[in-house]
């Protein structure tokens, strides 16, 4: 399945020749059959003398309507350029060629319509300026064909052209992840909400939950149509209509993407490789604000040159644009730049989650030259690059490529260590040391000012090497020298210890507390760190509130208080108090420490056994 776009000036005849080609009327709207003018995105549908079906979106020539032609043509597979006989070459004729160009439509035809109006002489002059229009652009050797949509002159010739066009056209890749740009939506009684729009990659199935990105809004496929049929599944290049269940008409906008959950984020900005037109009157300025058109979404972007301070016409420039809303796009979706009155640049994208970038950076501009690849290894480690530690499936995504070609690429880059595979997830090799080293750097300097600490809270070293949850439990899971337990990370060989000059101390605060056992001295301790480590080692019990009873001494009270509670029934404060010949303070210290240890447990005023 493929999809044919219509091109062309105003009052050319583009919708009259797809009705006379599929007999179906585009012209959907009332306002545009009273003004016989296209004035938004136009549907029909034919059956090609090779068997293969085809879907047609007319688009308006009008140049107050270039917004709606640019909705409808970044899904086509095969440009219809329509210029009028009587006419020739017009202004809208060349901005539509140029967007055809910055989209990368190489597969086209011209029909040279109402050829029943002028005669041989003049039709070839016109064919003449065609050809010459096609010249330095995507479609440059099109074939010309004449024909009248009222004669029906020449129809046969220019399906024919068509139907040879598509199978030059790119084979659209299968399998995938389903990509639909939204370029309608509205609502039919009985079913709902309905969108349409041209499917890029991949294949819809009724019964799907989907997403609407990049919102993230959930909806399920409720029923799917094609050609106004009804079908189980959609595959690339198909003009297609999706019932959705569980959003309302109100929840979908034009420019939306209609793709499986979870994967596809909204860009804020994007890196690109962008190419001012040659007929373009003024040099493209940094920081220029513009409009961007990608798939069926536009949005106002900022233009920050990285490799110079304007871009003059028939320029190419590495571009970093920010954009004043989040777009569903990704890496290798080609746009167009215009102004309020033209459209003046457009590109590729080559990263849609990039990082903000020092201007006239070599290292940048190598990285981004990188992306223009199409070598799978290369795409798989540029990605990485971007997204450390992280899946083959994310990195498939992120590089725009097939699962399988994407772990065959994986396979040969850990093959010649370039890559590593840890557990599940997978990091370029240097980084992967890069952050082991930074880890044992970051643990041994931690250690030497905390010795009495089992180890750096594991939050705080996630921080400090700046990975995310993920990725900081794929890395961690790969560390040689290096444990991370219980929420705490340290060098595996690091046992807590006081140092020389600490030990002493702590040694004789032990003491003083074997020496009143049971009235120990209150807030003695050398520092946190001592007791904490104290209390981890059993040297000592802290029950709080600055009293700290040496560990024996405790576990003989603790002895003394269960053989009281088994002969008395219970223990009261004073009782305990009286046992141990201490003050209230200490009695009252030790029996909640037994109650939250769950020997005892409080009843009134006495403390009764478990």
């Amino acid at each position: 399945m493929a999809t044919i776009g219509t091109a062309g000036h105003v009052d050319h005849g583009k919708s009259l020749l797809v009705e006379a080609i599929t007999g179906i009327d585009p012209d959907r709207l009332a306002e545009e059959k009273a003004r016989g003018m296209t004035i938004d995105l136009g549907f029909a549908w034919a059956t090609l003398p090779s068997g293969r079906s085809v879907s047609i979106v007319d688009v308006p020539g009008h140049e107050r309507f270039i917004r709606n032609m640019l909705a409808g043509a970044g899904g086509i597979d095969v440009a219809l350029v329509v210029v009028a006989a009587d006419d020739g070459v017009m202004p809208q004729t060349r901005e539509h060629l140029a967007i055809l160009d910055l989209l990368d439509i190489r597969s086209g035809v011209v029909a040279l319509t109402k050829r029943d109006l002028v005669d041989d002489g003049w039709l070839g002059a016109v064919a003449d300026d065609v050809r010459e229009a096609l010249r330095g652009t995507s479609l440059a050797g099109s074939p010309v064909v004449a024909c009248s949509s009222v004669t029906r002159e020449g129809l046969d010739e220019l399906v024919a052209a068509l139907d040879f066009a598509l199978q030059r056209a790119q084979e659209r890749p299968g399998g995938g992840t389903p990509r639909l740009p939204i370029d309608r939506a509205f609502t039919i009684d009985g079913f709902g909400t309905v969108v349409t729009g041209t499917l890029l990659d991949g294949e819809l199935h009724v019964g799907d939950e989907v997403e609407l990105a990049p919102d993230g809004r959930r909806a399920r496929v409720r029923g799917l149509q094609s050609h106004r049929e009804s079908v189980e599944r959609a595959q690339p290049g198909t003009r297609t209509a999706v019932n959705l269940a569980g959003v309302a008409k109100d929840d979908v906008r034009r420019g939306m993407v209609l793709t499986a959950p979870g994967w596809l984020r909204g860009a804020t900005a994007v890196d690109a490789r962008v190419r001012a037109l040659a007929s373009n009157g003024r040099a493209l300025r940094h920081n220029m604000p513009l409009t961007l058109h990608a798939g069926a979404a536009e949005c106002g972007a900022t233009l920050r040159l990285l490799d110079r301070d304007e871009l003059r016409a028939g320029q190419e420039a590495w571009a970093q644009l920010k954009l004043d809303a989040p777009l569903a796009v990704m890496r290798g979706d080609r746009f167009v730049l215009r102004t309020p009155e033209d459209t003046v640049a457009g590109g590729v994208i080559v990263d849609a989650a990039p990082q903000r970038h020092k201007r006239n950076d070599a290292p940048t501009l190598a990285a981004l030259e990188a992306l223009l690849s199409d070598a799978p290894e290369d795409l798989v480690l540029a990605a990485l690059r971007r997204s450390e530690f992280t899946s083959a499936a994310a990195i498939a995504a992120a590089a725009r490529l097939a699962p399988d070609v994407t772990a065959r690429a994986v396979d040969a880059l850990v093959a010649r260590g370039a890559v590593v595979r840890i557990g599940d997830a997978l990091a370029t090799a240097s980084r992967a040391a890069a952050v082991a080293r930074q880890t044992v750097e970051i643990l041994r300097a931690y250690h030497e000012a905390q010795p009495l600490r089992p180890g750096m809270p594991a939050q705080d070293l996630r921080g400090r090497l700046g990975l995310s949850r993920e990725a900081f439990d794929a890395a961690a899971s790969g560390w040689e020298g290096v444990r991370v337990r219980d929420g705490v990370a340290a060098l595996a060989d690091f046992a807590p210890a006081p140092p020389e000059g600490e030990r002493a101390e702590i040694e004789a605060w032990l003491a003083a507390l074997r020496a009143t056992p049971y009235a120990p001295p209150v807030n003695r301790a050398p520092s946190p760190a001592a007791l904490a480590w104290c209390v981890r080692t059993g040297a000592v019990v802290d029950c709080g509130g600055g009293l700290v009873f040496d560990a024996r001494a405790f576990d003989e009270m603790t002895d003394k208080v269960r053989a009281h509670v088994a002969r008395e029934g219970a223990i009261t404060v004073a009782q305990a108090r009286d046992l141990f010949g201490t003050s209230r303070k200490y009695a009252q210290a030790l029996l909640e420490e037994l109650d939250r240890r769950r020997v005892t447990y409080r009843d009134g005023d006495r403390h009764v056994a478990r």
